[in-house]
């Protein structure tokens, strides 16, 4: 929706490594990605994307950026809005330029913003942090606005500012060593400790999504999938899995139950979820050519483990031609057609053929229809670094 408000727009995504490969399958080359080693916080994170677009992709440090989270739900008068705020930065009145929502109700959920007026664009008084009900009244009361967590700011301006907290402003450093970079928010970094600020009031559809909490308000359904909500209140259940799962007469939770673990939270703790989760191996991807989930995952003292997969890949698409040097692997067809090729050669491959992959094997398949297959990896290293993939003549080679 960005580029059918302004074409031209260019867009970066900053990330994890982890999810590179579902934005690949997703928007393709139409963005370019900002890889983050490690979670770091949103201010390392602003400046590594910063430092990339600068160094990388010889973006001028006089040109102006806009940085927006993607979890809100918006429609396209947000877009418009930010190309309001990409403009205002770009005339250099302020050093930063920010979105603030006008709010619907005294939520304890967001920051706010304290504008010196209430005109369309202001300068910024000050900025409250996440209040009471009470407190949230009397900030609406003054005009003041949710903090969107909308940036807009020129690139010399961040890339000072990084140098001064981290001693560089150099893509390449930066990305080096940036598990060992200062773990801080953008909101402490830089925008509460600038003088020079503008925001521009944005009242139309606007709903954050980015806790457990959030998103179960833009449920239009208490229940999502194969589960059972009964005699509950306030409760909103979102079932990815096969087994069935009921909640029975509890109230104010929020139930998720994915391929990457199950999630039971007090609604307004929702927001804590990140201080207990780690970085894991992802048990579900989306891929460009198709998706897999994760069956199981077993730890063998000598050293065998045992990784098991489905693999669901989608008509005309291929998996690449690759040899592993830790792993074997079996691949077993539960459903669809399509070509498997071992060290050259092709075959057919459909419901109830199995292959055996030795390390070194070259290999790869490919799907006429929609390809189920099990995949069962055996080693001591099951890890996506182990994979050397090869070239293969798609089109010339009866595929």
């Amino acid at each position: 929706m960005i580029c059918e408000v302004d074409p031209d727009a260019t867009v970066t995504i900053a990330t994890s490594e982890n999810q590179v490969t579902a934005i690949d399958a997703q928007l393709g080359d139409r963005v370019g990605i900002s890889i983050e080693p490690c979670r770091r916080d949103t201010f390392p994170a602003i400046a590594l994307a910063t430092a990339y677009l600068h160094d990388v992709k010889g973006v001028p440090e006089e040109e102006a950026v806009v940085v927006c989270p993607v979890d809100p739900y918006v429609e396209s008068d947000y877009f418009h809005m930010l190309s309001k705020v990409h403009a205002r930065a770009e005339k250099g009145e302020s050093n930063l330029v920010l979105m603030g929502i006008e709010p619907t109700y005294p939520s304890e959920k967001y920051g706010y913003i304290i504008p010196e007026s209430k005109e369309e664009i202001s300068t910024v008084s000050t900025f409250k942090e996440k209040p009471d009900a009470a407190k949230a009244q009397e900030y609406i009361e003054q005009g003041a606005l949710w903090n969107a967590g909308v940036f807009a700011f020129k690139l010399k301006y961040v890339l000072a500012i990084a140098e001064k907290v981290f001693g560089t402003a150099n893509y390449q450093e930066l990305f080096s060593n940036y598990e060992n970079l200062t773990k801080i928010s953008f909101d402490y970094a830089v925008v509460e400790k600038e003088s020079h600020i503008q925001v521009l009031r944005f009242s139309g559809e606007w709903k954050d999504l980015g806790t457990w909490n959030t998103l179960t308000e833009a449920m239009s359904e208490e229940v999502a999938g194969n589960a059972v909500a009964a005699h509950c209140e306030n409760t909103h259940i979102i079932n990815e899995l096969q087994i069935p799962l009921v909640a029975l007469g509890v109230n104010n939770l929020a139930i998720a139950a994915t391929p990457d673990g199950i999630l039971v939270a007090d609604k307004a703790k929702s927001d804590q979820l990140k201080d207990y989760v780690s970085d894991q191996r992802p048990m579900y991807e989306k891929r460009v050519w198709g998706e897999y989930v994760v069956l199981d995952y077993s730890f063998q003292g000598d050293g065998n483990n045992s990784l098991t997969k489905h693999l669901i890949i989608t008509p005309g698409q291929h998996i690449s031609y690759q040899r592993h040097a830790h792993r074997s692997e079996i691949w077993t067809c539960v459903g669809g057609t399509g070509k498997i090729i071992i060290d050259g050669k092709v075959s057919l491959i459909a419901r109830g053929d199995s292959a055996y992959i030795k390390p070194g094997t070259k290999h790869a398949i490919k799907a006429d229809t929609e390809l189920h297959i099990i995949e069962v990896q055996v080693g001591d290293e099951l890890t996506e670094e182990d994979i050397e993939r090869l070239d293969w003549d798609w089109e010339n080679n009866g595929l």
